[in-house]
């Protein structure tokens, strides 16, 4: 009998070990993507993932609303860690240059280069990247990480980002747009959460009609800024830039009639409801706009929400949420992924390489992407923090509308090709936007250049008949 309760005890004891043991005994890379192996709802210890010791490596990181959550975390790598991270920050405008001189070049200055996400096939296609599993063949991506619509790989035979091809990057940060609108005003009105560009409309008159505050802003500063923000109007009335890349069929579809349509709506919203200088409005604009009390309603990247309940930057603290975007009345709903891919130069020393890999792996733990968010680090990367007890939060309220909107983000100018494509619709929807070209001819326009762009590159392609001008 005392034999019995000593080996019962011992394996009381076995058991309990276990459970404390398993959490933190593997790293979370190679776990089985099972219902045991899933995270807890927030950390339950302050273990973080050990990497071991690396040389001190720099990152080519964008100065982006999100920046300031990144930048606490990488200290607390480093506390955590004992290795060192030197950040190398640049504004939007300046970070595709970089990345491009520093892949390019004998030996990148950079370990890790932040590529935006239209902007990484060039460096796939180039092999200007390290694979992910050349660094370390038994790496393994979590399956709580989001892929982004599949950004993070490329493959080489079909020359399309998919999840039969390589691994080439991470995801750093997953931007998709939302609806912010003003919650006070809408309650105190006793209108609903708009789901239609109707019910948009009907918010911007009722609301705005005798009133100084702008019923609806856009993003409609040339380039970057105005593609992106009217890419939920196109791809909502079924609309896209070409007709199936993914297969082969680079038809330039970008002046068809439902293109036309999202277009002339956008330009409404903007002439109708919108501040006199919309063709110059950027995203920190817009943050300003909402912050300032000035606009009721707008579309902007989820990364923009710790500006909302700042009290330092906001007059309207706890008078902002945000919503799935809007869809056409007979459309779908549909938000543009923005997010930006982690990649490592295939020009430097392996050391480097697996010291980049190693900040990686530690960065899209549950844990450091719960303490990402916490620091302002929005959106972070991993499913399981919009299940956290911080979706529970007031100010945290973002949450629910991004876990919404995933299933219908979706990635666009997924081809070599993409920086000059949109380069040239973010230089010919500002014309449509600020009265320089009719919609018809600035659609029009955009698809002869871009048909130009395509025969150029050896693709399939063809015009569709010219819009009214």
């Amino acid at each position: 009998m005392c034999a019995m309760r000593k080996l019962l005890g011992f394996l009381g004891l076995l058991s309990a070990w276990a459970v404390l043991a398993a959490p933190w005994g593997a790293p979370v890379w190679l776990a089985p993507a099972t219902a045991e192996a899933a995270q807890p709802a927030r950390p339950t210890k302050d273990l973080f993932l050990d990497v071991g010791k690396h040389p001190p490596i720099t990152l080519l990181i964008n100065q982006s609303p999100w920046y300031g959550g990144f930048e606490k975390l990488v200290k607390l790598y480093e506390q955590q860690t004992g290795n060192k991270l030197n950040l190398e920050v640049s504004p939007y405008a300046g970070m595709l240059e970089k990345a491009r001189n520093a892949a390019r070049g004998k030996e990148s200055p950079f370990d890790w280069v932040n590529i935006d996400t239209q902007n990484t096939v060039e460096f796939y296609l180039g092999g200007f990247l390290s694979p992910l599993r050349e660094i370390e063949p038994v790496f393994q991506m979590d399956p709580q990480v989001s892929r982004y619509d599949d950004c993070l790989y490329w493959n080489e035979r079909t020359q399309w980002r998919d999840r039969n091809g390589v691994l080439m990057g991470l995801p750093v940060q997953g931007n998709v747009n939302l609806y912010y609108y003003r919650t006070d005003l809408f309650e105190r009105a006793g209108l609903k959460t708009p789901e239609t560009w109707d019910d948009v409309v009907a918010a911007a008159e009722k609301l705005g009609k005798g009133t100084d505050l702008y019923g609806f802003a856009v993003r409609g500063e040339r380039g970057n800024a105005i593609r992106y923000d009217w890419m939920s109007y196109l791809l909502g009335v079924g609309g896209s830039i070409e007709r199936d890349a993914p297969n082969g069929d680079f038809t330039v579809a970008v002046n068809s009639p439902q293109a036309k349509r999202a277009l002339d709506f956008y330009l409404s919203l903007a002439k109708r409801f919108g501040p006199p200088n919309s063709g110059a409005i950027g995203q920190n604009d817009l943050i300003q706009l909402i912050t300032t009390g000035k606009a009721l309603q707008l579309n902007m990247v989820a990364a923009a929400w710790p500006n909302m309940d700042n009290p330092e930057r906001s007059r309207v603290v706890g008078k902002v949420n945000v919503a799935v975007i809007p869809r056409p009345a007979d459309g779908v709903f549909a938000t543009p992924i923005g997010n930006w891919v982690a990649g490592i130069p295939a020009n430097i020393p392996l050391e480097r390489k697996k010291a980049a890999l190693g900040f990686m792996k530690w960065f899209l733990t549950f844990e450091a992407q719960y303490k990402f968010a916490e620091f302002g680090g929005i959106p972070p990367v991993r499913t399981d923090v919009f299940d956290s007890d911080l979706a529970a939060k007031p100010e945290f309220r973002w949450m629910a509308a991004y876990k919404k909107s995933l299933p219908f983000a979706r990635q666009v100018l997924g081809y070599k090709e993409g920086a000059q494509v949109e380069a040239i619709l973010g230089l010919r929807l500002n014309q449509a936007l600020v009265g320089e070209l009719s919609s018809g001819k600035a659609l029009n326009l955009a698809a002869e250049d871009i048909f130009k762009v395509f025969q150029q590159g050896g693709r399939k392609t063809g015009l569709l008949p010219k819009l009214p001008e």
